[in-house]
Parts: structure tokens; sequence; C-alpha cells
């Protein structure tokens, strides 16, 4: 059984290189809030002289990412982020307090879904997003709600302050549900939040031997579950009293993938060795054509097993292609995770296999 690390008592934090504001993001109390968080960590600020980003293109494709991944900007929600589209299985509709992410993974989701350099754009608007939610919101009936499909919110909370804000706004919410996911750490400015049960907690989470390789600039894995940990523990305990989940994800068949991913559910189940409310969320690796050919554009020395050959075609609603592994690999690969999971948490839920 592996044994547990102690996770680093710092937290990760990211510290960008420049901040940038618009007039609009500015004229916002939100806006206003940031600016003083940023100032106090003595981030350079600068003030955008239109409501538009300019100056993050390099003068290649890896020095227009490094440039961009060291930015935050801070904007206001575009008229379209008004507008919420569902995400299942995770959620039953998603809402935005940014775009982009911190995290340099090489097998990063977001490569080719958001147009333009990989900058991260911090909302100055939050409280207009989170009063458009009530329209949403089924009377009488629980209705969650994904905050992290664009970006990793905990990556970004210290100098946001947008997911305690967002977390407060659903512990007022008899009929809404609040969810996040991170690959950061640093929890403790969330622990005393009046959540009211209505926030799930999770953390993502892969073998050690993929999170080294393939996940830079994110906490590692011990550090992201002891963070977990004091999410779950009760407030009488230290901790949140949260209802709390794990995202495995991309789960990837490698060599010897039992034994490593059998380590990583060892760690958890001692990081969480209490009753707690806990769910599990099982994604396969997968990747499109686009995806591949930014990912390759920013990583071009990277390992990441993108080769079509070996994989499955699968297209979505809308005709999108993404290769995926073939069934009988996925059959094993769902067979294993679900076996072990139930081994180990009788309790816990998993919510689904993609």
């Amino acid at each position: 059984m592996a044994t547990f690390i102690p996770a680093p008592t710092r937290p990760m934090l990211w510290q960008p290189q420049q901040a940038l504001f618009t007039p609009a993001a500015l004229a916002e109390p939100g806006g206003q809030r940031i600016l003083k968080r940023v100032q106090q960590l003595h981030i350079p600020v600068v003030e955008l002289p239109r409501n538009r980003l300019t100056g993050l293109q390099g003068d290649d494709d890896q020095a227009t990412y490094r440039q961009a991944k060291r930015t935050l900007a801070v904007v206001t929600a575009p008229p379209g982020d008004f507008k919420l589209s569902p995400i299942p299985p995770s959620a039953d509709w998603q809402f935005h307090l940014a775009q982009g992410c911190p995290a340099h993974c090489q097998y990063c989701y977001l490569a080719g879904s958001l147009s333009g350099p990989p900058v991260i754009r911090a909302y100055a608007n939050l409280p207009q997003l989170l009063e458009n939610l009530k329209s949403y919101e089924r009377p009488g009936q629980g209705t969650s709600f994904e905050v992290s499909c664009y970006t990793d919110p905990l990556g970004i909370e210290h100098l946001t302050g947008s997911l305690a804000e967002c977390i407060r706004y659903f512990g007022t919410r008899p009929d809404g549900h609040l969810r996040w996911v991170s690959k950061f750490d640093a929890v403790a400015d969330l622990l005393d939040l009046p959540h009211n049960g209505r926030t799930r907690c999770r953390m993502s989470v892969n073998a050690l031997t993929i999170s080294r390789q393939y996940e830079g600039g994110t906490a590692s894995v011990p550090a992201r579950l002891n963070a977990l940990r004091r999410l779950a523990l009760s407030p009488a305990q230290g901790g949140g009293g949260y209802p709390v989940g794990l995202v495995i994800a991309p789960i990837m068949p490698g060599p010897d993938w039992p034994t490593h991913y059998g380590e990583l559910l060892d760690l958890v189940a001692q990081s969480l060795d209490f009753d707690c409310d806990l769910t599990f969320e099982l994604i396969s690796h997968r990747f499109t054509p686009g995806s591949k050919e930014v990912l390759q554009s920013w990583y071009p020395q990277t390992t990441l097993d993108l080769d079509e050959t070996t994989r499955t075609t699968k297209r979505n609603k809308f005709g999108g292609l993404k290769y995926v592994y073939p069934k009988d690999v996925m059959r094993e690969l769902r067979c294993y995770f679900e076996t072990e999971i139930a081994r180990r948490f009788p309790k816990a839920q998993v919510l689904y296999w993609t």
C-alpha cells in the first residue's frame, strides 16, 4: 500500500508577471477588489486604454503561450456568458467566473476550446453573473452549476476572491448547488465560509507518475488530497465540512497502470480515512484534431500519447470528432476503477464514467 505523503505547509500559488485591467473591469467593484489584491502582491499592473486585450502575441506559438500564461487579464464577462449551456454529465449548467488556467497540463482540455492566446481572464462583474443564475434554477428541485469548465477557480482565488463569493452565494440558494474542481491546494480561506452544504469541492487527480510528468505548475497530488481532507473534515475538526469529490482524469492505461492507479486510490483512502460525503468522476483521456495541433505547438517535446492509430473515433451531437480508447480498453478501465473504488469506498458514489 502506498504511503500518504504530507503536503507542504505552503500552498501552491500562481504569481503572474503582469495584470491587465480593462476600463470596464475597473468600473466594477469586483475589478477594484481584484486590483487591490494584485497590488498587495506587488504584481505589475497595466491599465489598458480600451476594452480589448493587446500585446500578447509572441514571435511564435511557444512565445505567445509563455506570455499569455504569465498574464492575468481582468475583464468583464461578454454577453454570451449570460446564456448558459448544459454540461452533462458534470452538472445541469455551466457558468464562468474566468476563462483560462494558470496550470501547464500537457493534455489540457482547453486547448482548441478557447480562441486566442491562453491568457487567464478573470471576470470583474461576477455579481451580475450570479444574479443571472436564478432564472436557470428549477424551483423545488436541485439545480447544479459547474464553474470549472474554462478555468481552475482555486488556482486564481488568491488574486480574485471569486470562488469564495460563489460559495457564499450558493449557501443562500435553496435550489442551487455549486460544483468546482481544482489541481491547486490553497483552501484555507474557504474553510469558514457559510456554504450550507450546497457546494461540492472536488480535486482532479491522476496516478503520481502521470501527474509528475504532465501536470506542470500545479500542486502535487498529495497536496491536493491534503487540501481535500481539510475541506471534508467537520468544522469541529478544523475543516470546512463540505461535500467533496475526486475527478480522476485523464485516465491513461500506460505501462503497469493498475499498480499506479491502485497507489493513487490507496493515497485517497489514507487522506479520507473518515466518513464524508464523497463522489468520484472518471474521465478517460481523449483528444480532438484541433487540440492535438494546439498541444503540440505549446509542448513540442511532449511524450503524451496522441497517436490516432491506437484510438477509435467518436462524434458529439454537433458532429465534432474526438479520439478515444477502443471499446475493449474502455471496458477494462471502467471495470477496474468501479471495482477498486467500491472496495475501498463502499459509501462513495461513482457519478459517471466517460
